[in-house]
């Protein structure tokens, strides 16, 4: 199993399109803390919480990374070479699982970095100083790197069922960016909150989620049961499928 983990860190170690979503993502962060420091009273420690707190929602590029771990394999016709050389498909998921999962917290962890960087930067330059010591401040950095890496396995687990890269990927997005959306509109909050991004805005704190959302504990026992779920259907799935 060792020795898969490190042939997948490889492999993403050595294309392109992982390294292109972490810059996407560490932009995106930049751009979005600059939004709340620009608007909010910058006296305010929740000002600062809420600037970190769009390393959460580019958990979307964490679900990317995670489809193109495994259907990025389909498109360019590697996978097969890759179950050739190890038989038992489940042992290759657990693997990608793994890696994909790791990467997207890793992630997470360099846009946090980066945006109490700006943040500091941005308050410092205005005579403000950084609550360091804010307890809301650091529950959010852990829930966004919490909700990155579940969105990374899930993302695992979608390459793995769907395989089609472009059709992963498209669904997902309209899935988070309109069919929750719907589900909103229709049935409401109390339904919604127990759908995966709400459940992520839960558990990155985002201002918007505090006050009708899952307490943080709620929203990573759902994100994790999610993750679970996608990860065993992607193990099932793929030992009894053909490649092709």
């Amino acid at each position: 199993m060792l020795t898969l983990i490190g042939n997948e860190w490889l492999k993403l170690r050595t294309t392109r399109g992982p390294w292109i979503l972490l810059a996407v993502q560490l932009a995106l962060i930049t751009l979005g803390a600059a939004g709340p420091l620009s608007n909010m009273p910058l006296d305010q420690a929740a000002t600062a919480t809420g600037a970190v707190a769009h390393v959460g929602l580019t958990s979307l590029v964490a679900l990317m990374l995670g489809i193109l771990v495994v259907a990025g394999e389909y498109r360019h016709k590697t996978i097969t070479d890759t179950y050739l050389g190890t038989p038992r498909r489940s042992r290759v998921v657990v693997a990608k699982l793994a890696v994909a999962t790791t990467a997207g917290a890793g992630f997470a962890v360099l846009g946090a970095g980066l945006s109490l960087i700006v943040t500091w930067g941005w308050l410092t330059a205005a005579g403000h100083t950084m609550p360091w010591s804010d307890a809301e401040l650091w529950r959010t950095v852990a829930g966004d790197v919490a909700w990155n890496a579940a969105f990374a396995a899930i993302g695992v687990g979608i390459g793995a069922l769907v395989r089609n890269l472009a059709v992963a990927v498209a669904g997902s997005l309209a899935w988070l960016a309109l069919v929750e959306g719907i589900v909103g509109q229709v049935a409401g909050r109390d339904v919604t909150r127990y759908l995966p991004f709400s459940a992520g805005t839960a558990l990155g704190r985002l201002p918007a989620s505090i006050a009708d959302g899952l307490p943080q504990w709620g929203a990573a026992t759902l994100l994790a049961g999610y993750a679970v779920l996608f990860a065993s259907a992607a193990v099932a799935f793929t030992a009894r499928r053909d490649v092709a």
